[in-house]
């Protein structure tokens, strides 16, 4: 080893607070911090009261300026690496960096910390101790549903980020490809308008499509291939009762229709027609 230190640095994904006290010293000590946006980072640095040189290091420059930053090191400095949000190098900048850092003998330092991957498998509440990140789909939809059919015998559960503005898209794709699963959508993670959207992808995508307006990036978690579950019988009692909760519960028709079809195994017009039943005058 020689030179100086490339620390990889994991920075909140919203919340300005979920920073580690180690992640701070190192921030506050390095020589340069190299970040995917200097405006994002620089609101962290000036909240925890940080003073130290930026760089810009985002896609579209990661090529042209790692040599320079591998110099630096070379040379002795000590750099840190930040993405916007999260841990750099999953879906955001680093790959170049750090890899010209361990051709160059440099150290290189993981200061672990925040992520959204990790932050929705811990609260899902489906079975993600084994899953594949898939990161972002491609942006159109011949090509995403091309790629969802290759994973579509995965038996772990699948983690997904996408834009705000893709995310009804996606998620259509994905119920056309892989069946009515069950999945879970985070978004505005850790920060004040935080929600986590749980149901079939069916559900999820009604639930998204009827929002005003889907706000910052968003994170998707979808059930295994492996996770199909027996589902028990229900009689047109049960039925009808569980119908009525959802309705009190303020439930809509297709809503109901969607959540108990893929709860009972019947097929999602007979209970519509039920819940229509139920609803009108007299149900």
């Amino acid at each position: 080893m020689s030179g100086g230190v490339l620390y990889v640095v994991a920075t909140p994904i919203g919340n300005l607070e979920d920073v580690t006290l180690r992640a701070l010293r190192v921030l506050g000590e390095v020589d340069l911090i190299a970040a995917e946006d200097t405006r994002r980072t620089r609101i962290l640095l000036q909240h925890h009261g940080i003073e130290r040189p930026l760089t810009s290091y985002h896609d579209a420059v990661e090529r042209e300026r790692a040599p320079a930053l591998i110099a630096k090191l070379r040379e002795g400095a000590s750099v840190a690496l930040v993405s916007d949000a999260g841990t750099p190098g999953i879906a955001d900048p680093g790959y170049h960096l750090v890899r010209g850092a361990v051709a160059a003998g440099i150290r290189i330092v993981p200061i672990p910390g925040p992520s959204s991957v990790a932050a929705i498998v811990s609260v899902a509440g489906l079975a993600a101790e084994r899953f594949a990140f898939e990161g972002f789909l491609p942006a159109r939809s011949a090509p995403r549903r091309e790629r969802i059919r290759a994973l579509a015998s995965e038996p772990r559960a699948i983690v997904f980020l996408e834009a705000p503005t893709r995310l009804a898209a996606c998620l259509t794709d994905l119920e056309a490809v892989l069946g009515d699963r069950e999945a879970v959508v985070g978004r505005e993670l850790t920060k004040l308008h935080e929600e986590c959207v749980r149901g079939t992808l069916a559900i999820v995508r009604e639930r998204v499509e009827a929002m005003e307006r889907v706000r910052g990036e968003c994170v998707v978690l979808v059930a295994g291939a492996g996770e199909t579950r027996a589902r028990p019988a229900v009689g047109p009692e049960d039925l009808d009762g569980r119908i009525r909760l959802l309705l009190a519960d303020g439930l809509g028709t297709r809503e109901i229709a969607a959540r108990l079809a893929h709860e009972t195994g019947r097929t999602r017009r007979e209970v519509y027609q039920r819940v229509l039943a139920l609803a009108g005058p007299g149900g």
